[in-house]
């Protein structure tokens, strides 16, 4: 796993994403906050995955930079709670127990071989024509998930054969400095 952040850093957006959250709820509009962390001020990916008793309920993300962290972190927490198409949005009494998961992204790196993989380092984001989908490095731990099976899965997930992985669709990878609460 890439290191990006530091704990404090880590803390900050962790905090920072369920106040967001919470600010949406109460008052539908979106946090406004300022920093003059280096680093959270760095355009970058995230994700943010919200999970209640252990059962995902949203998770949301850029995988490219085009935002501040802080503010991809903001935007993300928000479309995870509100938006994520597979899931109701989350109520005001779920807030106490969700757990709020943060990943970070590495640039991606298109790949010639899916030998490059490494199976809990790499998420992999596979497409082909306009169809696009992308795991997270953690996905294929939390299930036990060989690579065959992770690149199955991300092939599904961009709504493509499972198996097209094979057939020339365009695989990229990159790593993931992961945090929760």
């Amino acid at each position: 796993m890439e290191n990006f952040l530091d704990k404090d850093q880590q803390k900050f957006l962790l905090e920072l994403a369920r106040k967001a959250i919470v600010y949406h709820k109460e008052t539908g509009d979106t946090i406004k906050i300022d920093t003059k962390d280096e680093a959270l001020k760095k355009k970058r990916g995230a994700f943010v995955t919200l999970k209640v008793e252990d059962q995902l309920r949203g998770c949301i993300g850029y995988p490219l930079p085009f935002k501040s962290l802080y503010e991809t972190i903001i935007d993300a927490a928000i479309s995870a709670a509100s938006h994520d198409y597979r899931f109701q949005s989350l109520s005001t009494e779920e807030l106490p127990e969700t757990q709020i998961e943060i990943s970070v992204l590495s640039l991606p790196k298109p790949i010639k071989d899916v030998s490059e993989i490494e199976v809990g380092k790499h998420g992999i984001i596979i497409s082909k024509g306009p169809d696009k989908g992308l795991l997270l490095p953690q996905v294929p731990l939390e299930w036990n998930w060989d690579l065959e099976t992770f690149l199955r899965h991300t092939c599904l997930k961009a709504g493509l054969a499972e198996d097209e992985w094979k057939k020339g669709a365009k695989i990229e990878i990159f790593s993931a400095q992961v945090f929760s609460e």
